[in-house]
């Protein structure tokens, strides 16, 4: 059977299920549901027999092919003539046999040696934890997935994307320099002694918070095949996942928040002892007092120059096209360009600038995401699973223990509307 022999099968029975279903004929539905998964299954076996067949093309110097064994059971296949070696890449089979796990298709043996292994590793790493789905244990979600997932979470939030980012499993301890008690370099006669400088250090600690989100999907819609299935999964979760990280790492309430979450930037500035990276202004009032060319100089003056480099202005999109884009130089030059080849939507001051839905509304957020925060992943995103028959639904459920917080305040400014 061809692809394009599988996908013409498949497209029928789905739209005989879809007459079914409209002319209330809930069993056979479901019996045709059977024969989508049966055709699935079957197809994955193909699949599967293929890449063997093209694993053996490739990794073995054998000129002798005839009578090869047709399925791989190990580090060796055995023929007639000879014993030849082969490699299997268990990333692949893995991420091909989570796929089929989560959508109920039988794993062959294979691919459920290397899932039991690879879950039993990730359990042995003393990672428990409750996702509200107790009928399923929570298998790891292949990395290539997760990276699927966080690239879309990303698009959403271009926070998120700047932010330096660890996967330290436990408690990442960061030492942070957060100033001097003496003064700068200094010129001195050949015989005095240079002054002592006391650098004055602090610590970021980032523990860890859970991050969890289920969706319900009905039974119809899982038949699809792994090829669509997956993306659909990342697509749904990376946009719940986005919209949680992106918040949080903007003005996330920190460990002091109920629930405890990870601190956001904008948290973090109006924290400090009389908010010195932060500026103010109003919706109306005298020149001085408006948001202006000059509120804008201002903040970026606050921003330590080793951090201007990498700076990028964030906001929300009412906030970019309401008030920055309309703003004018004392010249009456515009200071927002419209430009859309750097990653964001404008230039500023020569600095990109990015729509964030994660920023407070009117707030401007100017900063070195890079260098000023970091997130750190303390254990990697896992999916549980939940089947309810009579509603023909499965729930699934990504969790994942992540934090974040500032590592340097003096990276940031903020421009802050006042009440």
């Amino acid at each position: 059977m061809t692809k394009e022999q599988y996908l013409e099968q498949r497209n029928e029975l789905m739209a005989a299920i879809e007459k079914l279903i409209a002319e209330g004929k809930t069993d056979e539905a479901d019996a045709k549901m059977k024969e989508v998964e049966d055709l699935d299954n079957k197809w994955e076996d193909i699949k599967l027999a293929n890449a063997n067949m093209n694993a053996l093309k490739d990794k073995t110097k054998a000129t002798d092919i005839a009578n090869k064994s047709e399925k791989l059971e190990g580090g060796t296949i055995v023929d007639d003539n000879k014993t030849v070696n082969t490699e299997i890449d268990e990333t692949k089979v893995y991420e091909n046999a989570w796929a089929k796990s989560i959508m109920g298709k039988k794993l062959d043996d294979n691919e459920r040696v290397i899932f039991d292994k690879v879950n039993a590793e990730f359990r042995n790493e003393g990672y428990t934890h409750s996702t509200g789905i107790a009928t399923s244990v929570p298998t790891l979600i292949p990395q290539s997935v997760v990276a699927g997932i966080w690239k879309r979470a990303e698009e959403m939030y271009p926070l998120l994307a700047d932010v330096r980012k660890y996967n330290v499993r436990g408690t990442l301890v960061i030492n942070k320099h957060t100033g001097i008690d003496s003064g700068d370099a200094a010129f001195y006669d050949e015989d005095t002694a240079t002054a002592d400088e006391k650098n004055i250090w602090g610590t970021l600690s980032l523990g860890g918070h859970e991050l969890a989100k289920a969706i319900t999907v009905s039974w119809k819609m899982r038949s699809m095949s792994i090829e669509e299935f997956v993306p659909f999964l990342q697509r749904e979760l990376g946009e719940r996942v986005g919209v949680a990280m992106g918040v949080a790492i903007a003005k996330g309430g920190g460990k002091t928040a109920e629930p405890a979450e990870p601190e956001g930037i904008e948290t973090a500035l109006a924290a400090e002892s009389q908010t010195p990276q932060i500026v103010t202004y109003k919706a109306t009032g005298t020149e001085a007092e408006v948001l202006s060319y000059d509120k804008i100089t201002t903040a970026i003056s606050k921003i330590h120059s080793s951090y201007l480099a990498g700076c990028a202005i964030y906001a929300n999109n009412a906030t970019i096209w309401t008030k920055l884009a309309t703003l004018k130089d004392k010249e009456n030059r515009p200071l927002f360009i419209p430009d859309v080849t750097a990653g964001g939507v404008g230039r500023m001051f020569g600095m990109v600038v990015k729509t964030d839905a994660g920023v407070s509304a009117d707030n401007i957020l100017i900063g070195n995401a890079d260098k000023g925060y970091v997130m750190n992943t303390n254990e990697p995103m896992s999916l549980a699973t939940e089947e309810h028959v009579k509603a023909r639904t499965v729930d699934y459920a990504a969790y994942a223990i992540v934090d974040g917080g500032v590592l340097d305040t003096k990276a940031f400014a903020l421009i802050k509307k006042s009440d």
